[in-house]
């Protein structure tokens, strides 16, 4: 079994309708049998895992208003086209955790229907936020106890593999805030108790302290950016990064930049980001359960590409070269709740696969060097 990253030598991976049969460790090559070799130098990998994506947001410098124009036939284009993005670069499976009313799920579909057309998709739909609050544009308005139960009722009955909730506000909402909260405990609490009645993971974007407090005790189950957000700066707080290491949920960090932000987003993040960067190195030295989540599709520096340029940043914050990896693989598959299925190679899991050429331990890099990738048995690059 490769759990997350191995390259303990050769390995003949047999694969039968979309899953894997066995994993051959004796170097042995069926002779009865299709085989492909990837060479003396590449490494197989299960296929990556994002757990935080927007597949309709463009990427560009206005993602919002490019947003909120598209009409449903030019954002699924769109959204068709970042899952395929995506693919190529050996994402397998990504979360998307944001689109406009339930389109995510269109394509979800579609990619499972054609694994060549994109990774697995595990949609939320509508994020569940306040009445003009953050994203509020995507149509998953709901406030008070019976429109919260109704709301994750409805994602449940149409097929979503996770609830997301706004527990805070946000930078790309106008009018928004990140660090005020925008549902308390009690909200969130009705919302995770109603998911987790049904079945299903609750994800909390939380970046003040207070959201993240509340949507901790409140029993979610990931996380989302932890950014520690405060009205003039990242309000550091010893305590709650102790409980947050010490919890047990899954903390999905925003990570994975290629190229450089935006400038007004550098002139707004840049003074918070060393201060940020050290806090998560002491959620990672505590022993927090770090996965990541690119947020891809945000920024033009967020192509829908991005997660293998995350695992430096991992390694920045202290997390080894192995664990670096098994946050975007056997890690992150368990946060989103297809641990056994995905994220790893072994008998029964799915035949999602990465080559690239060199030794990823050794060098981030190597994870851009991609010489294959096959989603459901199917090599599509």
């Amino acid at each position: 079994m490769f759990d997350g990253f191995t390259r303990s030598g050769p390995a003949t991976v047999h694969v039968r309708g979309g899953r894997i049969t066995a994993v051959d460790r004796t170097g042995s090559r069926p002779s009865d049998r299709y085989v492909v070799d990837l060479g003396a130098d590449a490494c197989l990998l299960p296929g990556l895992i994002d757990t935080h994506t927007h597949l309709a947001f463009d990427s560009g410098n206005d993602p919002v208003a490019s947003f909120v124009a598209a009409d449903d036939e030019r954002m699924l284009t769109g959204m068709r086209a970042a899952a395929r993005t995506a693919l190529l670069a050996g994402i397998t499976t990504v979360r998307d955790l944001g689109a406009r009313d339930f389109l995510a799920l269109t394509v979800a579909e579609e990619t499972l229907r054609t694994p060549e057309a994109g990774p697995e998709i595990l949609a939320a739909g509508p994020p569940i936020t306040t009445f003009g609050g953050h994203c509020h544009f995507m149509n998953g308005e709901a406030e008070g106890r019976g429109q919260l139960i109704d709301a994750v009722r409805e994602r449940h009955d149409r097929g979503c593999a996770v609830v997301k909730i706004m527990a805070s506000g946000g930078q790309m909402t106008r009018g928004s805030r990140a660090y005020l909260s925008q549902y308390g405990q009690e909200d969130l609490r009705i919302v995770a108790d109603e998911a987790h009645r049904l079945g299903l993971p609750v994800a909390a974007h939380a970046h003040g302290n207070e959201a993240i407090t509340d949507a901790l005790a409140a029993g979610v189950d990931t996380l989302e950016h932890v950014s520690f957000s405060g009205e003039k700066g990242i309000d550091e707080d010893a305590a709650l990064v102790e409980r947050l290491a010490g919890s047990g949920a899954f903390l999905s960090l925003t990570l994975g930049t290629r190229g450089t932000l935006p400038l007004e987003v550098r002139q707004h993040l840049e003074p918070r980001l060393d201060s940020r960067r050290k806090v998560h190195r002491e959620l990672v030295r505590l022993g927090g359960r770090v996965v990541v989540g690119t947020d891809a599709g945000i920024f033009p520096s967020k192509p829908h590409d991005v997660l293998p340029h995350s695992v430096e940043e991992l390694r920045n914050l202290g997390l080894p070269p192995a664990a670096s990896l098994a946050a975007m693989t056997s890690q992150a598959a368990i946060a989103c709740g297809v641990e056994g299925r995905k994220g790893r190679i072994s008998a029964g899991a799915d035949a999602d696969f990465v080559v690239v050429g060199g030794d990823p331990l050794r060098d981030p890099a190597s994870l851009l060097d991609v010489r294959a990738v096959f989603r459901a048995g199917v090599r599509v690059r």
